[in-house]
């Protein structure tokens, strides 16, 4: 069991990481891409991106917040998910899928720590 708890957090940092930094090339302008780009989304998904870094770093500490903090984080993309699908007519489809795979990874997260953090 403890391997996959190890795994939870390697996906939270993995994650983190690359949100900050594709999400810092765009708004420093190294990297601009071909679709509309929301910077509110781009501003969230860099300071997610942060503290899914710390997430990862509890999780692998086995911190008493973990818990609080993965259902923050995957409630956090979920909403906004929701939001970008349902709501929003001007975001580009990738948005939306980088969006999709953010929730779907969390949820990863959330199963692989689940039974770890109410043991």
């Amino acid at each position: 069991m403890k391997i996959l708890y190890k795994i939870a957090a390697i996906l939270a940092l993995l994650i983190g990481i690359m949100s900050v930094i594709s999400g810092s090339m765009v708004l420093l302008n190294y990297n601009i891409p071909n679709y509309n780009v929301l910077n509110w989304l781009v501003v969230y998904n860099v300071i997610l991106g942060g503290i899914c870094i710390v997430a990862g770093i509890l999780i692998w500490k086995n911190n008493k917040s973990t818990r609080k903090i993965i259902l923050a984080i995957l409630i956090s993309h979920l909403l906004v998910f929701l939001y970008l699908y349902f709501l929003s007519q001007e975001v580009a489809l990738e948005s939306i899928k980088a969006m999709g795979f953010r929730v779907s990874v969390w949820t990863v997260i959330f199963l692989l720590a689940y039974k770890k953090i109410n043991n």
